[in-house]
């Protein structure tokens, strides 16, 4: 990754850059982070990660949020915490967003709106081999965190965790998309995504919120019981901001 933002290199040394972009990349992989977090993670004083978190948010890398909290409120302020900007998701991967834009818009005026979600379903299904042989060489308890792991392989920086409050099951969490921006404009993609993952795990799953439509991590809600028949599955992002939010994992 090159530094978004970076300095000239007589102002910014080597391993000032490198300690920066790993302070991003730990934020990219575990999602918004507070200082504490980000200091036991790569092995840094609290006041030398802020620092890094001060040059990276003056170079709109990374801003700063309000920590979402589950449950009663404790109190005291809530504790702030670091997420990515667009800019810095940018700065992660070379795709070629305006290109993938561009075509499947030619598709959607060209063939109608079904061909692109044709387009969505196929793309899934020339990747469903790799991760079903992941998934079903798990137990059926931790097949989301096998489905968590194989994509992580494929860059989408995917974590699994228990779900907040009464729900009985799991929150599977990307915190990195790929294809986020394009996916604003043609959210086929991730319904396409959300099916393949049901088909997957064998249970109707719930999208409960996508960094497309501009939440911190891109959550899916998957039932803990046993497997049964794939069923449609339903993104739903309304419940985001009381179930999901910005910050899940």
């Amino acid at each position: 990754m090159k530094y978004v933002g970076e300095a000239p290199q007589e102002e910014l040394a080597t391993g000032e850059r490198s300690t920066r972009n790993k302070v991003a990349r730990s934020i990219l992989d575990h999602g918004p982070s507070t200082a504490a977090d980000l200091a036991q993670r790569v092995g840094l004083t609290q006041a030398a990660v802020r620092r890094h978190l001060d040059a990276l948010v003056s170079d709109g890398v990374v801003e700063a949020r309000e920590q979402r909290v589950y449950g009663a409120r404790t109190r005291g302020r809530p504790a702030k915490v670091f997420a990515l900007t667009d800019c810095g998701r940018d700065a992660f991967d070379q795709s070629y967003d305006k290109l993938a834009a561009d075509a499947l818009r030619w598709i959607a005026e060209t063939a109608g709106d079904e061909a692109v979600v044709a387009f969505a379903r196929a793309r899934m299904a020339a990747q469903v081999e790799t991760y079903r042989a992941a998934v079903e060489a798990a137990d059926p308890e931790s097949r989301t965190e096998a489905l968590a792991k194989a994509l992580s392989a494929d860059g989408y920086a995917a974590t699994a965790r228990s779900a907040p409050g009464p729900q009985q099951g799991e929150q599977l969490c990307q915190h990195h998309c790929p294809v986020a921006h394009v996916a604003e404009q043609f959210p086929q993609l991730c319904e396409a995504e959300t099916e393949f993952f049901s088909s997957l795990l064998g249970t109707h799953v719930q999208r409960l919120a996508t960094l497309a439509h501009g939440d911190g991590v891109c959550t899916t809600f998957v039932p803990r019981s046993s497997p049964t028949a794939p069923q449609a599955s339903q993104t739903t992002h309304s419940v985001s901001a009381s179930t999901a939010g910005r910050n899940p994992a």
